[in-house]
């Protein structure tokens, strides 16, 4: 299938969405909070055997700006994208942040979600050191996005990120983590400027869960391993079958 981009309306929201391929039903995830789209060369990887949705978060790019950013409503935004779509079971594909806005979805819609991919992300915990070795690191070396320049309300990450950090603190949410059943796969980069112990953390944590890294890749791992990432994907997508989360 060619990409089609269609509107899906929410309410009063409208919320750009992209889809192409045939297959298994996979659902992208942006980072940011407040990233537009940015994930077509991740899609071109798994359109020969996904049908791959992607979609832009209110606030940003071309969905509607209406201020109402916080964690709940872009999750309830991602599940009226999965049921335009019918989707009955999806595999949610996150970069960055992605992965965490997909394991909250996974939390709160557990029957439609049948595993999850995450690529250079995955972290329930507000760490200091961690922010402080990510700004050194940044303030260092710098980071390549490719040329990329992001579209959206600056109040997209900003809500997004506090109403996430709420959402780790409550009271039984990482027992919850401890007792999902969707199989959960990590793909980090090992020269990512972002630390990846928390990734491994939360990997460790989940009954189902594997982490791999692609040694020397950055936080766009496909600008420069590109091949690596394709071969891991479908790796993972191969692991979520034999997991019984129907990968592939």
């Amino acid at each position: 299938m060619e990409p089609q981009e269609h509107f899906v309306d929410y309410g009063n929201v409208r919320i750009w969405s992209c889809v192409s391929g045939q297959g298994r039903d996979v659902l992208l995830w942006n980072g940011g909070p407040g990233c537009d789209d940015y994930l077509a060369p991740l899609a071109a990887m798994l359109e020969r055997r996904c049908r791959v949705v992607r979609f832009e978060s209110r606030g940003c790019g071309r969905s509607s700006r209406d201020g109402n950013y916080d964690l709940a409503t872009t999750v309830a935004d991602a599940e009226s994208v999965r049921r335009y779509y019918g989707m009955s079971r999806v595999i949610h594909v996150g970069h960055s942040q992605g992965p965490n806005h997909a394991l909250v979805h996974a939390l709160l819609y557990p029957d439609v979600v049948q595993g999850i991919i995450g690529i250079a992300g995955g972290k329930v915990v507000d760490d200091r050191h961690w922010s402080e070795v990510f700004h050194r690191n940044h303030a260092d070396q710098g980071e390549d996005l490719g040329g990329l320049e992001f579209d959206a309300d600056p109040e997209v990450n900003l809500i997004g990120n506090r109403t996430y950090r709420d959402f780790c603190r409550t009271e039984a949410f990482l027992r919850r983590l401890a007792e999902l059943q969707q199989p959960v796969a990590f793909i980090n980069g090992g020269a990512d400027i972002r630390p990846n112990w928390p990734t491994r953390q939360l990997s460790a944590l989940l009954p189902r869960s594997r982490y791999v890294e692609i040694a020397e890749a950055p936080h766009m791992l496909w600008f420069t391993h590109a091949a690596q990432l394709e071969h891991e994907l479908h790796d993972a997508l191969d692991w979520l079958q034999a997991q019984g989360g129907r990968g592939g």
